[in-house]
């Protein structure tokens, strides 16, 4: 049976972009984890309800990175000193870790390398200092920014995990959108309530950037909505 789409709560369903409206549906799906394949999953809760010409499939980032198996539980990362240093040095905010925990930073380490996180380290202390933020990740990549660790709202098992940013999202978006075989755009995104990225896009009727646009106030939540999926459909 369809699932009806309802947005969710605190979450406006409709949205105005350079004149145009767009509705903005949350899918909820089971728990994802690396026993799923994405493609499945896609097409068990997305092929249903993209029912519309021009209808978009976007999908979180860490719903594509856990069926990669690119979770990775907080007990199998042992930090080292510089991972600890570097934190410790991180700013937090509530809407996400980021690398601001040993764990998160050493995975920043190998997944970037320990001279770029250095270089990052030092051009993100001159822009603190002239009042300019960003800076450290300007240099270290999308691969740092897309490290998240484990919040007080981070659904379990995930709340002892690490999550890296997928592999290859713009072929993961492209087979995605084969799958499906309704000629659907379909983007990997990087969102949370402060803004976000697109990772990986396929076949969008528009651009990126005003996908981010449509998307900027996060409507798939980042606490236990349970909804990786949505559909971005004009009005």
């Amino acid at each position: 049976m369809e699932q009806e789409l309802h947005p969710n709560a605190g979450k406006n369903d409709i949205i105005e972009v350079d004149g145009v409206r767009y509705q903005r549906l949350p899918i909820k799906t089971h728990l994802i984890t690396d026993k799923d394949n994405i493609l499945d999953v896609a097409e068990k809760y997305g092929k249903p309800v993209l029912s519309k010409p021009g209808d978009v499939l976007f999908i979180s980032e860490k719903c594509v990175a856990c069926t990669q198996r690119r979770a990775i539980p907080l007990a199998d990362i042992k930090p080292r000193k510089l991972a600890y240093k570097l934190s410790a040095h991180v700013t937090k905010t509530p809407h996400g870790i980021g690398l601001g925990m040993p764990e998160t930073m050493e995975m920043a380490l190998q997944e970037v390398g320990t001279p770029r996180i250095l270089l990052a380290a030092a051009v993100g202390a001159l822009g603190k200092l002239v009042g300019k933020r960003g800076w450290f990740y300007m240099v270290a990549g999308r691969k740092a920014a897309s490290i998240d660790g484990p919040c007080s709202y981070t659904i379990p098992p995930y709340n002892e995990y690490v999550s890296l940013a997928p592999a290859e999202p713009a072929e993961s978006a492209k087979k995605i959108a084969e799958a499906l075989g309704k000629n659907v755009g379909v983007a990997i995104i990087d969102q949370n309530d402060l803004g976000g990225e697109i990772l990986g896009a396929y076949n969008l009727p528009y651009s990126n950037e005003t996908l981010i646009d449509i998307l900027h106030d996060n409507p798939l939540g980042q606490a236990s909505q349970r909804t990786p999926f949505g559909i971005v459909r004009k009005v």
